[in-house]
């Protein structure tokens, strides 16, 4: 079987013994009712909560702890490419097979999703969350024409920009993301800029950088008839928990 970029994955049957570096990934495949296979995790595969401890801590995304994979003899590891490195990708497939994802995209989503089910035999399971994340996006009431920010980080400021998940889903809500015109996935953005692009709402995310009420009082200073929230970023994590985030997100038009 072929991952997301075009690599041929050695796989002997369905894997018993799956470790995923990749937080959302993994909050999928245990929606998909694979919570005996999944052997390992790292730190910030959070959820589900009642579940996810009971899977062996291995690490960071980008920090693993190779003597405990070893010890966990995986049959299987799932990577995600901007979420994880190529050095770590590198390291893991002298030794084990490693299915490479790439979610840049809302459509993304859904290749990765059928590829989950396929690789670990639940494809009627995935393919019915596939139908419940179509249903709800499909509803959402959207934001036509409004012009959105999504800022990640202070001091520099830093937006999600183009070819990112993030600012293909504020598309799917009808947002328009002026900065998907600069460099970069994640571009450095003046206070200037900021006020040059016109924008109708801007939104303060919970992570990376965890912004706070009082965060948008320094935005208001020189943005002062923008609409501004702070927004949860977990609900900006693609999988399992864009059920979740639907729901969340049709408190953008109170």
């Amino acid at each position: 079987m072929k991952d997301h970029l075009g690599r041929k994955v050695p796989l002997a049957g369905k894997p018993k013994r799956i470790i995923s570096l990749v937080p959302a990934i993994t909050e999928t495949m245990y929606h998909l009712g694979l919570e005996k296979e999944i052997v390992g995790r790292t730190r910030f595969c959070k959820f589900p909560e009642d579940k996810v401890k009971k899977a062996v801590n291995i690490g960071g995304t980008k920090d693993i702890k190779l003597d405990r994979i070893h010890e966990l003899k995986p049959d299987l590891i799932i990577v995600e490419k901007e979420e994880n490195t190529k050095e770590i990708v590198e390291t893991l497939e002298a030794h084990y097979p490693v299915f490479v994802f790439e979610v840049q995209h809302y459509q993304d989503v859904f290749r990765m999703m059928e590829d989950l089910g396929r690789m670990t035999d639940r494809q009627s399971e995935a393919t019915e969350l596939m139908e419940k994340i179509e249903t709800a996006y499909d509803e959402l009431p959207k934001h036509t024409g409004k012009r959105a920010a999504y800022v990640i980080w202070k001091n520099p400021y830093m937006v999600v920009g183009k070819n990112t998940y993030i600012n293909s889903l504020l598309e799917e809500m009808g947002y328009m993301n002026p900065f998907t015109k600069m460099e970069g996935r994640y571009p450095t953005v003046t206070k200037e800029e900021f006020q040059q692009v016109q924008l109708d709402e801007l939104l303060l995310a919970s992570e990376p950088y965890p912004f706070r009420e009082k965060d948008m009082e320094e935005f208001r200073q020189f943005l002062p008839d923008v609409r501004m929230r702070i927004v949860d970023g977990e609900m900006f994590w693609y999988g399992a928990k864009m059920v979740e985030a639907a729901a969340y997100f049709r408190s953008f038009h109170d």
